[in-house]
């Protein structure tokens, strides 16, 4: 359970405009993510006319291959922003490609505070964060073991949160496996929820329930 009930400080507020993606963002989209998602995995999306266009939004997924956070990034209709480690925006183009791209650091070993304040600052700039619901890949791709970060993020910034399915990332490049599995990768998108109505961990727990139920739903379909 992440215990972060701090406020903002008057520095980390900002209106509630989403920043617009940067022309590096657009070149690896299109060049490097649309390509490998529509063509080696025949990708598609289902569901975006569901994405708000603006303001904070928590996108919310199961998580069960390392090719979730570029498709889950690029694929919707707005950038998708996740954290990343510190170390990895210090290694020369790498780090102002993720940086341009929407990744935030945060330091190794850095406690979950300090990563749920980063996280919750970006969100009231109107950028859009994503989430993996269970926190690490799982091996049948569902949402097995929920956290309650999602939820308090959307909490702490008033945030929608929207379910999204990632249906067969694990079958392609999942756990244990080296080499991908050019199987069909579909990213369903469901309707937005309204963050929980307070910080309390019972409402926390309620959200992150209806998170859970709501995108294996959307596996399951």
């Amino acid at each position: 359970m992440l215990n972060i009930f701090s406020q903002l400080t008057p520095s980390e507020r900002s209106e509630n405009r989403s920043p617009q993606p940067s022309f590096v963002y657009f070149l690896v989209s299109y060049l490097i993510v649309f390509p490998i998602f529509r063509l080696l995995f025949r990708g598609q999306t289902i569901g975006n006319q569901n994405v708000p266009s603006d303001g904070p939004l928590v996108v919310v997924a199961n998580h069960g291959s390392h090719l979730d956070p570029p498709i889950l990034g690029h694929a919707l209709s707005r950038p998708v922003a996740f954290m990343a480690k510190a170390e990895l925006f210090r290694v020369p183009l790498l780090g102002a490609l993720i940086r341009a791209c929407g990744a935030y650091p945060v330091k190794r070993g850095a406690s979950d505070r300090e990563a749920i304040r980063i996280a919750t600052a970006r969100l009231l700039e109107g950028c859009a964060i994503g989430v993996f619901l269970d926190g690490t890949r799982q091996a049948n791709g569902r949402v097995n073991r929920p956290r309650p970060g999602a939820a308090l993020l959307a909490a702490r910034a008033d945030a929608s949160l929207l379910p999204v399915a990632i249906v067969n990332s694990h079958r392609a490049l999942g756990p244990g496996r080296f080499w991908p599995r050019f199987v069909s990768i579909e990213l369903r998108i469901g309707k937005p929820i309204p963050p929980p109505l307070s910080r309390r961990k019972s409402d926390l727990e309620v959200t992150t329930d209806e998170l859970k139920r709501r995108i294996n739903l959307l596996l399951d379909h």
